[in-house]
């Protein structure tokens, strides 16, 4: 009696978004096996698998369908998703695994459907004969039915949430969780710190683009560096043209911005133009005028 009652567990309807994304898994599953598959024979002559690709394909399909819908009555992106293929034809609502005619029926649709359009398409994409060109003329008809009909069936699905697929609804399969699911708990606190970080990032991502950080830099510096008196006169001018104030190399077209240093002219121009507001590093003056250097110092001073 108790394992009649534990085979005929109640079943939970399935979430369209959980179906479409069994689908997407079981996609990649196949083109990660395909990928691995022909990574064995990349030494090899190329076109090695080109005249068996659909052959191999259906194979390793095959030995897919084995361990998956055959054993646990779920593809790989179902068992992921905790979800399981349901006998629909069966009168009652309790949980019924697939029967072995559905189970082969389901690999005849999908791996042979899929071997037998691309092998027929390799066959007759050559042929110039009347008669090949009927029955490609047939099989194109046929395939543009059924993509009609899957695209009929999709937008069925969308309406009722189930057979996600034209094969799902013929044989009478449909998707259902494994095991109930249980209310989420959420976790009030965590999401709060989540919100008050991403409103404190955006707040900063707004403001950082407004503070003129380098300008921020050189009045931090000004601050901390003690300022001494200067003197205006010639010889202490020339003797601080020596180097760059902003570089701190010997001075290339020595200019000033009407303070007692003296920058390169790129320095100088480049800052300037990057920001109008611009002011000297060591001593907090702002730009004035750009005006050559007038006064002339030996290249003998290097060596001093």
């Amino acid at each position: 009696m108790a394992s009649s009652i534990g085979n005929e567990k109640s079943v939970s309807p399935v979430l369209r978004i959980s179906q479409l994304d069994a689908l997407e898994l079981n996609k990649a599953l196949e083109q990660l096996v395909w990928s691995q598959f022909t990574s064995c024979f990349h030494g090899f002559k190329p076109g090695v698998l080109a005249h068996f690709e659909p052959e191999v394909k259906a194979f390793l399909c095959l030995i897919l369908w084995k361990f998956t819908i055959y054993s646990k009555n779920a593809t790989v992106g179902q068992s992921i998703l905790n979800i399981q293929y349901k006998n629909n034809l069966s009168q009652t609502e309790k949980y019924q695994p697939l029967s072995k005619h559905q189970k082969l029926w389901y690999l005849i649709f999908t791996v042979g459907g899929r071997w037998l359009e691309e092998r027929c398409y390799d066959l007759f994409s050559n042929r110039q004969q009347q008669s090949f060109c009927k029955i490609k003329s047939y099989i194109g008809f046929v395939s543009g039915l059924l993509k009609l009909c899957g695209l009929v069936n999709f937008l069925i699905f969308l309406r009722k949430g189930t057979f996600a697929t034209l094969t799902e609804r013929i044989l009478g399969i449909r998707s259902v969780f494994c095991k109930p699911q249980n209310i989420r708990q959420i976790g009030f606190e965590y999401m709060n710190r989540e919100l008050l970080w991403h409103g404190f990032a955006e707040f900063l991502i707004y403001l950082l683009p407004l503070i003129n950080v380098q300008k921020l830099k050189l009045k931090i510096s000004s601050w901390c560096l003690p300022i001494t008196g200067l003197s205006n006169n010639e010889n202490t001018l020339a003797a601080q043209c020596r180097e760059c104030s902003l570089c701190g190399e010997w001075p290339t077209m020595p200019h000033t911005i009407g303070c007692p240093h003296v920058f390169c002219y790129y320095c100088i121009k480049s800052n300037f133009l990057f920001d109008m507001y611009f002011t000297c590093p060591k001593c907090g003056s702002e730009v004035h005028s750009l005006q050559p250097l007038k006064y002339k110092i030996e290249m003998t001073e290097l060596h001093v």
